[in-house]
């Protein structure tokens, strides 16, 4: 059965969906993370269930995470998204340290594509489904600049300024 909840952040009201899980934390495991106004974000659909308690796991680790004693999530996420790309780029994600940053290019390295394939390790960046907590925000442009940030890239300077021990007030 899918679940979901929304819980107030720093970078506004999250939508957590997710799915029944004998083996997570509190019974869920985390199928999409979602801000207000993010491309390609998650809506509520018919038939799902609103279940806050089901996510008192999941939302006590990203208020931690907030408030600067979390570097790191012991989320489970549901499985079954993405294509074999996707999930690569994805799983090169889950391994940027906090604090940290990588450009595509060098993304596209870890997962053993060729530089070449910046645009689609971007666009496999971009359809990442949990934001915060795969860290999407911690791939940068070779330039150092921010570039594309589903959430917006207000949120993206937020999250950085955040793990740089920065945050914004």
């Amino acid at each position: 059965m899918t679940l979901y909840t929304t819980i107030d952040s720093p970078l506004g009201e999250l939508l957590l969906v997710g799915e029944e899980s004998p083996t997570a934390e509190g019974g869920t495991a985390l199928a999409s993370l979602s801000v207000p106004g993010q491309k390609g974000g998650a809506s509520v659909q018919g038939g799902w269930k609103r279940d806050a308690e089901a996510f008192g796991a999941i939302a006590a680790e990203l208020h931690a995470y907030f408030e600067g004693r979390r570097t790191g999530f012991g989320i489970e996420y549901a499985v079954g998204r993405g294509t074999d790309f996707q999930r690569r780029v994805w799983q090169a994600l889950d391994s940027i340290p906090y604090g940290t940053t990588l450009s595509y290019g060098e993304v596209a390295e870890r997962i053993g594509a060729p530089r070449a394939a910046v645009r689609a390790v971007g666009t496999a960046v971009g359809a990442n489904p949990l934001l915060v907590v795969r860290p999407c925000h911690r791939v940068i442009a070779a330039s150092g600049a921010l570039s594309g940030y589903a959430g917006g890239p207000e949120r993206k300077r937020r999250l950085l300024d955040l793990e740089s021990g920065h945050p914004a007030a």
